[in-house]
């Protein structure tokens, strides 16, 4: 079973190049987490300042561990937040068959 978080981001107006920037930086230290088994970031073709992010991670503190880790805290917290008009976090767990 993983952790899997599924995000939307919406940028505010203006700012969609100023949040992809930040989804680039994040994408390879995220995916180098220990906990970390998947990290993929989308962009709407049609909505170009709409964000999908899809994660797995090994469990839910591996989730935790990531939104504790100093990038996350310093491009997403301190910085990306400021520049997005909603963020939405949905977490859901697979199922093994």
């Amino acid at each position: 079973m993983a952790f899997v978080v599924a995000a939307t981001w919406k940028a505010k107006p203006g700012e969609a190049k100023r949040i992809t920037e930040v989804i680039k930086t994040m994408t390879p230290l995220s995916r180098a987490e220990p906990g970390n088994l998947f990290y993929s970031a989308q962009v709407n073709p049609e909505e170009p300042e709409t964000f999908f992010l899809y994660e797995q991670y090994v469990d839910a503190q591996a989730y935790d561990d990531h939104k504790a880790t100093e990038h996350f805290q310093q491009h997403v917290f301190g910085y990306a937040l400021e520049y997005l008009a909603e963020r939405s976090v949905k977490t859901y767990e697979t199922i093994e068959a």
